[in-house]
């Protein structure tokens, strides 16, 4: 250090002090910058270049980092410290985090697959937290065997005979999946990747406060960071299935939206191609009255997003009462008014004299040359009484042709919640969901978002308001649904529709019946011993359970069963508290069997015959 500050004091008061100390910040900012006089004297020195110095591939090679450490440590200080102080901070390998290469700030839940599904009993609000984020490199084995191909089981073809075996499987069949809903859209990948055209979603929303337990059938109480994993994991898969002009469409509700937006933003990479943000449609969704009390939300957002930059929306039917606008008429047919005046908009100034002999000099919204355009192809309205003003004519007939979204699309005329309980009440005598999307506003996003014979995809299918719309509007369709009312609503509701059900929108669509589809569910391995330990009533049967596990279950890969079973302050635990123990134990990656399995001789045994066949039909061979 002596021999150092003597080269220092070279270059005056700019590295010491006039009482000797070292301005050591400036020393180590100079030394950061390559400062060439500085390194220069310190390279010739014998005794720093005998130490610093290393000789690789016939070049000197100054070691800088060795060197600046010298001046990180409270040794090489002297005392004084009203100008001075230790560097504090996080280090790695002996150097600061800010000095080294090796160590990168990373988001936590950005790289990683959140075990958890739709159902109350495996995610809580209150714990999610707890529940295990698989980073993709310290976990890739949990990953892939979580995310490989399942068997089918359970198989049936519904159709206006009822329900019946089958053993095959094409792309003209609709499907419905009973399963976590991640695994079984992996289950989906090889066959349909690429070939999905419209994919609707109506998933758990984001509340930033805690709902009440019974709001919802499924889980809706999500910490932030789980929910935007949880839906990070399954738009990265959808968007893989679809199509290159392929066009996703999710509701959201006000807290939520801003996140799904970068969420989504982010998976779609609208940075880079911002026309694949397709736009934000607020959709009224209440009927009830928005001014009493405090500013009422009553309005969820429609977000739409493209796979390409070219994909263009599908044409949407006008509305009887967006056609009641077309209120003019003239030798082309009818039309309604637009705008070319504009204070705000305008961006054009020249002269017009109105029949009145008015001289209006704008700013108007097209250019002279469209004006006259107009004017000459007799397009110009301008109004009986009032003022006199020029506006432009839009034509119904090409308004038709167009498929523009009227107004009253989103306002309540077309479909509230409350629409969609009612719809429920007609085709079950009660309301089984809190907020039930309607099928007319299936019906005109996936007017928007789909032709006749294309695949539509929804995997938080609920009670299949949009397989029965894809139904009666001629698409086909995949559904998946986790929930066990998907037996007792989802696949009901459909039999109803195949049967010619005239709710929601049959009339409109003039459907009679027909159709069919086929259900499976992916097959269970440790969902069983879920089920058992769920409905242990006491110690006794949680015991029996447990020892049932111990034999055959598959556990969390971070369980030590001895510390578990020597666990004093686990025994003492209430019978409750040790039940929910149990449940985390078991390894979520193992509720389903994988297809490669599918011959093993533990496995084939409990698939019947028709069940393998299909699974042989869907898949193809095993990897």
């Amino acid at each position: 250090m002596s021999q150092v500050k003597s080269i220092l004091g070279e270059f005056g008061n700019k590295y010491l002090t006039n009482e000797g100390f070292l301005r050591r910040n400036n020393v180590i900012n100079d030394l950061d910058k390559f400062d060439r006089e500085l390194m220069t004297k310190l390279f010739k020195d014998p005794l720093i270049h005998k130490n610093y110095v290393e000789k690789i591939a016939d070049t000197e090679v100054f070691k800088l980092n060795q060197f600046i450490e010298m001046f990180e440590y409270k040794e090489f200080w002297e005392d004084s410290y009203t100008k001075y102080t230790n560097k504090i901070g996080l280090t790695a390998n002996r150097k600061f985090i800010d000095e080294s290469a090796d160590v990168v700030l990373d988001f936590p839940f950005k790289d990683t697959v959140l075990k958890a599904d739709m159902a109350k009993d495996d995610l809580d609000r209150d714990e999610s937290a707890d529940e295990p984020f698989l980073n993709e490199t310290i976990a890739k084995p949990e990953i892939d065997e979580l995310l490989e191909p399942k068997i089918f089981a359970n198989i049936k073809k519904y159709d206006q005979n009822g329900a019946h075996k089958t053993s095959n499987y094409s792309n003209q069949d609709n499907l419905i999946i009973k399963g976590n809903n991640l695994i079984a859209l992996y289950s989906l990948k090889k066959r349909y990747t690429g070939s999905i055209q419209s994919i609707f979603l109506d998933p758990p929303y984001y509340f930033k406060t805690n709902k009440r337990s019974d709001s919802f059938s499924y889980n809706s109480n999500f910490k932030l960071s789980a929910w935007l994993t949880f839906m990070k994991n399954r738009l990265t898969v959808a968007k893989e299935l679809l199509s290159d002009d392929g066009i996703l469409v999710m509701t959201i509700g006000i807290d939520g939206n801003s996140y799904l937006r970068l969420l989504t933003d982010s998976i779609f990479q609208v940075d880079q191609h911002p026309k694949n943000f397709i736009g934000e449609i607020s959709w009224r969704k209440t009927d009830n009255q928005s001014n009493i009390g405090d500013f009422a939300n009553v309005s969820d957002r429609i977000l739409l997003y493209r796979k390409s930059s070219n994909t263009k929306l599908f044409k949407l039917p006008l509305s009887e009462k967006a056609k009641k606008e077309y209120s003019y008429s003239d030798q082309i047919g009818k039309y309604r008014r637009a705008n070319i005046l504009d204070l705000t908009r305008g961006r054009y100034t020249y002269k017009i004299i109105t029949p009145d002999n008015t001289v209006l000099e704008g700013p108007w919204m097209i250019s002279n040359g469209e004006y006259k355009e107009l004017e000459k192809q007799n397009r110009i309205h301008w109004p009986k009484n009032g003022k006199k003003i020029p506006y432009g004519k839009i034509y119904l007939k090409d308004s038709l042709n167009k498929g523009q979204i009227s107004s009253d699309f989103w306002d309540g005329s077309y479909g509230t919640n409350q629409r969609g309980a009612d719809e429920q009440k007609a085709l079950f005598g009660k309301r089984l969901f809190e907020f039930p999307k309607p099928e007319k506003l299936l019906e005109n996003l996936l007017s928007l978002t789909s032709n006749e014979g294309d695949l539509v995809l929804d995997f938080f299918m609920g009670s299949a308001t949009t397989q029965a719309v894809a139904m009666k509007m001629h698409r086909h369709f995949i559904g998946i649904e986790q929930m066990d009312y998907i037996n007792t609503v989802s696949v009901p509701r459909l039999q109803k529709v195949i049967a010619g059900e005239q709710g929601g929108i049959s009339k409109d669509v003039d459907w009679q019946g027909g159709g069919s589809f086929v259900y499976a569910e992916l097959m269970e391995k440790n969902q069983g011993y879920l089920k058992d330990l769920l409905a242990a009533k006491d110690m006794n049967e949680l015991d029996v359970v447990y020892k049932r596990m111990k034999v055959g279950a598959d556990f969390d890969f971070r369980v030590d069963l001895d510390k578990y079973e020597n666990d004093a302050e686990r025994k003492a635990l209430p019978f409750e508290e040790q039940k929910q123990l149990l449940v985390k134990l078991l390894d979520k990656n193992q509720l389903y069997y994988n297809f490669n399995n599918i011959d093993d001789a533990d496995v084939r045994g409990l698939i019947s015959d028709k069940d393998y066949q299909f699974n042989q039909s869907f898949y193809g061979k095993k990897d």
